[in-house]
């Protein structure tokens, strides 16, 4: 029989034709395996939304594995080698490529077109060009997650700034620092890691002019004046006493919810943590504008399907159905913290009335993706070193810069000799 798609609180894929799930018998279901790393608040949404999947369509089971990403990303290669690859799993999108290159995942070009999906479709081309790798189609996008500004309104009070009105430009942004200094109040800490100090950076360069790599990938850029101006203003925030020295991993973000600072740069990702914090009054906005153009880091997951060793057309099929009802779930999904990719999610009333989300929101146009080339995450450490470095003084922003750019450049060089790019 066909198994029809549930009604319910859903924006539906631009263009995309009626799914079928699996004909088969009375007493036979299809089983799908599907693996993510979303063991942050955003767990809870995707096992809410997988239950009302498998309630909705009895012909076809999804269990999910839950995995933290570091995990995720060591355990797939295995399971694909050894012949145990679940059926479908998110990536990011800077990981598709290496996944693609080293054939664990597969091309889903043909999922694409049945579902009518088109780049006309998507808020950003570049997340929709993100899923391709040499021409082919890997991934489909599921969402953005970008950085942005969180700002804590109770200190922003304490020091005598509207915590209604946060600060937009680089001028603004540093008068209010100050008057936060004024008040004994460090209102910016600087994370020396990736999660968010490299974000942060990357964001700052793209909005000095600066790129991280030429437009080959074939060597690092990210030493070039634009980056030194923007890993400059983000030491200077230590050196001036805006941030304390030596600020732990997500120390900034645990100083925020307990008042100690005024703003954080941090992922989408945090807005249900702040929302479960008692008493918090706190806000969302875009990043300032430091440089001359706005940018912002941003990120997406994508569905994949896994490389098999027999593959089972019936398997491919419901993974098509998944695909296309966690899709039209979207709205539902972005309440964890993302935002959308698709324009008619944007645009629609369920969307808007997400307004923490909406703030991020604001920032589609001008997000900035990882590069998608096979090897990407080895050249981007990289960077995480220049910038651990640099905040925590044991070199010159220029130097370590100039000794990180090295190193990526001579990593994305054996790169495109290893995946053959």
């Amino acid at each position: 029989m066909t198994w029809a798609l549930g009604t319910g609180a859903a924006v539906a894929l631009g263009g995309c034709q009626e799914s079928r799930a699996p004909r088969e018998s009375k007493d036979s279901k299809v089983t799908l395996t599907f693996w993510n790393g979303f063991t942050g608040g955003d767990g809870a949404y995707i096992k809410k939304l997988v239950e009302e999947f498998n309630q909705t369509t009895p012909g076809i089971q999804v269990k999910m594995n839950i995995y933290l990403w570091a995990d995720f990303f060591q355990k797939v290669p295995g399971a694909v080698i050894s012949g145990q690859a679940p059926d479908v799993c998110v990536m990011h999108l800077d990981g598709i490529p290496t996944n693609a290159a080293r054939s664990i995942i597969m091309p889903i070009d043909d999922i694409a077109q049945s579902l009518g999906l088109k780049s006309s479709d998507y808020t950003s081309q570049e997340v929709w060009e993100g899923g391709l790798y040499k021409g082919k189609r890997y991934g489909i996008p599921f969402d953005m997650h970008p950085l942005g500004m969180y700002y804590n309104k109770g200190v922003l009070r304490r020091a005598g700034l509207d915590p209604e009105k946060p600060p937009r430009t680089g001028d603004e942004y540093m008068a209010a620092l100050e008057q936060l200094k004024g008040k004994g109040i460090q209102g910016h800490w600087m994370a020396p890691f990736l999660f968010t100090g490299t974000f942060q950076f990357e964001s700052l360069l793209w909005q000095f002019g600066g790129e991280l790599f030429d437009p080959g990938v074939t060597r690092a850029t990210f030493d070039s004046d634009a980056g030194v101006q923007a890993l400059t203003w983000l030491v200077d925030l230590v050196k001036k006493g805006y941030s304390p020295p030596n600020v732990g991993q997500d120390a900034d973000f645990i100083a925020f919810q307990n008042g100690q600072n005024a703003f954080n740069w941090n992922g989408i990702w945090q807005i249900n943590a702040l929302d479960e914090v008692p008493g918090l009054e706190w806000g969302a906005a875009p990043i300032p504008r430091i440089g001359p153009q706005e940018a912002v880091w941003g990120n997406s997951h994508q569905f994949v399907l896994m490389r098999q060793r027999s593959p089972d057309e019936r398997k491919l099929e419901a993974a098509r159905t998944f695909i296309q009802w966690m899709s039209q779930r979207s709205v539902e999904w972005l309440a964890s913290g993302k935002i959308p990719v698709l324009q008619r999610v944007a645009e629609s009333p369920e969307f808007k009335s997400l307004e923490k989300q909406g703030q991020f929101a604001r920032q589609a146009s001008y997000i900035r993706f990882p590069p998608a080339v096979a090897g990407i995450s080895d050249a981007l450490a990289m960077v995480d070193k220049a910038v651990n470095q640099a905040v925590l003084g044991k070199a010159s922003p220029a130097e370590a810069l100039k000794a990180a750019a090295a190193q990526a450049t001579q990593v994305v060089r054996d790169n495109h000799e290893k995946y053959g790019d």
